[in-house]
């Protein structure tokens, strides 16, 4: 028994020096795809590796390596014990007929929530294939923006598909790593203003785009591993302190970064709510410092549920930038007059806020899911198992984006949005079982291009003639 033991002990060591090693291999292989350098993935690796998360998941991958390898044995054991045929037997019996019933079943239950009977009829002739921005921006001052990722490769074709579906701002999001909400220093730039390989990734895209007569929105986010941002809290000023000079570090060095690339926007946060209540004059003076190194327009990301009246604050920005994941309605599947509706409170309270400090609002983000539910709770992120607990609903997400189109695409205090969020390497045959916040490929992206591709007027006449077409 001890020696049996002994044995288990052995592999169960070996596997988990594999796993480390398969781990290592992964992000070394990870850092080179993208451009990195060798030495550059050795120093971020031990970093990476004892990290909670990280952790968390070579233990599910070990795990995962173990069971394969009682696995094989297993079947090498009947092999040789009861011949070829008999573990053929165990083989099918016991394994593939198993995994072949839970994999139909599966797909089947997706594909059953996949299936919409939703005959969207697509307008071509809404599309830009120009290759160039309309610039409807310089008439109407709405912005029409999108957040992008994947900059790294493809940056011609995702430009280009931007700009067929009428986009004339592109978000580019650059992540800051913090660990939790308790977390009082998070990743920082060695120098400010001395670019890194990720700097000048997001300076050669910001250039592409602006070669095609877009305009960027450069929104830098607090990214926590565990927690959200917008809990972040601490017990005494020294550690709030020593917090938000980490973070001054990283949006003046993201300040100058977007002067350097002409960005035209900047968005200095998002979603931290804690720290904006609790250091009020801390953002105060760094709003200055952002304006003595950039030359640009200014916005902050407050989220929808937020006490907004901030007083100074939003008097020393541009815009009011609100994270617009507003529910709107109580139901699935819901009807256009429906959401519609649910719209009626929040643009009160919204056009109250912007009289008050007499600002244009500006959705910093905002997105449907497409499935039934997306309206009720849009801020929800999909899960893994989405597919087998969720109904797919294009409709959804088009009636979504049309309700707002047509409830404040014509409020003069209402500067547009940006769109949460667009996949650029995703492809066409796999939407139909997409439920994601991504509109690409699907009939949301030609309501959006049909109210994008035209600049609003003052009699609102193509306004009313969208409505009708819709």
């Amino acid at each position: 028994m001890k020696l049996l033991l002994k044995k288990e002990l052995i592999n169960a060591i070996i596997i988990y020096l594999f796993t480390w090693l398969f781990s290592f291999l992964f992000v070394i292989y990870q850092f080179l795809n993208n451009g990195e350098s060798l030495s550059d993935s050795l120093k971020f690796f031990p970093n990476f590796i004892i990290k909670k998360n990280t952790q968390i998941v070579l233990f599910i991958l070990f795990l995962l390596f173990y069971i394969l390898f009682l696995i094989i044995r297993y079947f090498i054991r009947i092999y040789k014990k009861k011949g070829g045929f008999i573990m053929l037997k165990h083989f099918v019996l016991r394994l593939l007929f198993p995994v072949l019933l839970l994999s139909f079943s599966y797909r089947y239950i997706v594909n059953k929530n996949s299936f919409e009977n939703f005959n969207y009829q697509w307008d071509y002739s809404v599309e830009n294939n120009t290759n160039h921005s309309n610039n409807f921006y310089a008439i109407d001052k709405k912005h029409r923006g999108v957040h992008a990722f994947g900059w790294r490769h493809g940056r011609d074709k995702t430009i280009k598909d931007l700009l067929k579906s009428n986009i004339e701002w592109v978000a580019i999001v650059p992540f800051i790593d913090q660990e939790n909400e308790q977390t009082k220093e998070m990743g920082e730039p060695k120098t400010i203003g001395q670019w890194t390989k990720n700097d000048s990734i997001f300076i050669n895209a910001i250039k592409d785009i602006h070669t095609k007569g877009m305009h960027v929105m450069f929104k830098p986010h607090l990214w926590l591993r565990n927690g959200w941002r917008s809990n972040i809290n601490f017990k005494t000023d020294e550690d709030w302190n020593t917090w938000f000079k980490s973070y001054r570090k990283n949006i003046l060095h993201y300040a100058s970064l977007a002067e350097t690339s002409g960005s035209e926007l900047l968005c200095i946060g998002t979603e931290l709510r804690t720290s904006i209540k609790q250091q009020p004059k801390a953002w105060l003076q760094l709003i200055k410092d952002i304006k003595s190194i950039y030359s640009g327009k200014l916005t902050y990301a407050a989220n929808w549920d937020d006490n907004n009246d901030l007083g100074e604050f939003w008097n020393a920005l541009d815009y009011i930038g609100i994270q617009a994941y507003f529910p709107l309605t109580e139901h699935k599947n819901p009807e256009l007059d429906t959401i519609k509706a649910g719209w009626i409170k929040h643009i009160k309270s919204l056009e109250t806020l912007s009289k008050k400090y007499n600002k244009p609002i500006l959705f910093t983000e905002i997105g449907y899911k497409s499935e039934a539910s997306a309206t009720i709770k849009p801020w929800e992120w999909d899960r893994l198992y989405s597919g087998l607990s969720r109904e797919k609903s294009d409709k959804t997400q088009q009636l979504a984006y049309q309700a707002l189109f047509e409830s404040l695409w014509h409020k003069d205090w209402f500067k547009g949005f940006y769109i949460w969020q667009w996949h650029t390497h995703s492809k066409q045959e796999n939407m139909y079982k997409n439920m994601d916040f991504t509109p690409r490929y699907k009939p949301a992206e030609n309501t959006i291009a049909k109210w994008f591709g035209k600049p609003l007027k003052e009699d609102f006449s193509f306004y009313k003639n969208l409505k009708d077409s819709n």
